[in-house]
């Protein structure tokens, strides 16, 4: 009786996680590239080798920076919810996940090779990479995706035939 109960529970869980890791999967390439465009500047691409040199306890320490510092922009989001400027506080909330995200992953992208230094670190890297993988692997699986994946193809053929189309003079 218990495993009926939780049977669909367990299955809207894996659902939730599975939409939140595809949102950073899709998000986390390209902005990790617009954020690197920022390596151009000289102050940064100074600042991108210094944290590519630096040690694996400090390199921590920088990958977890970012949450701490968006802790309080999620806090005034939060803040103006409750002031009852709700879309205000839902567009900051989105705002301050994109640029959370991007800075993220510039990081990471920047200090991978020290953290995998840390034995703890890269096995729990490892498990994590595995476990995604086979969740996305199920989320990719299902029918839903397969057919929102047909239906996104044939929109995408539809509008190039239509882009291709010249109007006659």
């Amino acid at each position: 009786m218990l495993k009926l109960l939780i049977a669909p529970l367990r299955w809207l869980v894996r659902l939730v996680l599975a939409l939140l890791i595809l949102f950073e999967e899709w998000g986390w390439e390209p902005l990790r590239r617009a954020f690197a465009l920022l390596g151009r500047l000289p102050l940064v691409a100074r600042l991108e080798a210094r944290l590519r040199r630096l040690p694996p306890r400090w390199a921590l320490l920088v990958l977890v920076l970012p949450s701490l510092l968006i802790l309080p922009i999620k806090l005034l989001a939060v803040w103006l919810v409750a002031m009852g400027r709700v879309s205000l506080g839902v567009l900051l909330v989105i705002a301050a996940k994109l640029v959370g995200t991007a800075l993220l992953a510039w990081l990471f992208g920047l200090i991978q090779p020290a953290l995998m230094q840390l034995p703890w670190f890269a096995r729990a890297y490892g498990r994590w990479t595995a476990w995604k993988t086979d969740l996305l692997a199920w989320v990719r699986g299902s029918s839903v995706w397969r057919a929102a994946r047909a239906l996104k193809l044939a929109l995408r053929r539809r509008a190039r035939g239509w882009m291709g189309r010249q109007p006659s003079a």
